[in-house]
């Protein structure tokens, strides 16, 4: 729903940011690594009770992930191997902080309390999949109520007010049932008119080739023909 609505204006927000971080010599990369490391440190503040601690930490994650994107578009530097790096260690990144909240549940909470965020990322992980599976069947899965920005921000408000972090989870957990259930729908009615598949695209190639070759030879076969003709006479 985020990248749906508010993706192009904060896009357009920070790119000038993009070209001051171009100056400083950071690449895209560098920027993916740093949040992951900053996302390190808020799991390990999560899990050990630290919870306004994790939320500063788990924002400052967020900046180097918002502003990768503007620097590789300002150092014209975007790449499918960037792109791949960055959704790579976003999911290292999510793993990581629902992991601190189910430690943060084992301590504080009880042993079943903590597979709620791991059902959460669970969950999380079924609809990444559904996006990625679909995108390279030529099919789009994007949306749904809660996609990771909101994953994120719901993670947020729960460690603001500590007391509402189970209600909020529960929330969460149903919301992204909610929308992997959305974008099985959303691919299985694009799936029901078959796409044109990269083996069709081929086969259909190769006929035409075939075919090309075939006007070849008869288109050769008639000159010889016609010279031998002329020939004769």
């Amino acid at each position: 729903m985020f990248d749906g609505k508010f993706r192009t204006p904060v896009d357009k927000a920070v790119k000038p940011l993009g070209n001051g971080l171009r100056r400083t010599g950071l690449t895209p990369d560098h920027l993916t690594i740093i949040g992951l490391l900053v996302a390190v440190g808020a799991a390990v503040a999560i899990g050990f009770g630290q919870l306004r601690l994790g939320l500063g930490l788990v924002i400052l994650a967020a900046l180097p992930d918002l502003l990768d994107g503007a620097l590789a578009k300002a150092s014209n530097t975007s790449s499918q191997r960037g792109a791949f790096f960055d959704s790579t260690i976003d999911r290292f990144a999510d793993a990581l902080l629902f992991g601190g909240v189910a430690w943060h549940f084992a301590s504080t909470e009880s042993a079943h309390m903590a597979i709620l965020p791991f059902a959460v990322m669970a969950l999380s992980s079924v609809i990444s999949y559904m996006r990625a599976k679909a995108e390279s069947l030529g099919l789009e899965a994007k949306g749904g109520l809660m996609e990771r920005a909101e994953r994120i921000i719901a993670l947020c408000l729960g460690l603001l007010i500590p007391v509402l972090l189970i209600p909020i989870l529960w929330v969460t957990l149903a919301l992204t049932a909610i929308t992997a259930v959305q974008r099985f729908v959303k691919v299985w009615k694009q799936a029901a008119v078959a796409p044109v598949t990269a083996e069709k695209i081929e086969l259909r190639r190769a006929r035409r080739e075939t075919r090309r070759t075939v006007r070849v030879e008869r288109r050769h076969t008639r000159i010889a023909r016609a010279g031998r003709a002329l020939g004769r006479d």
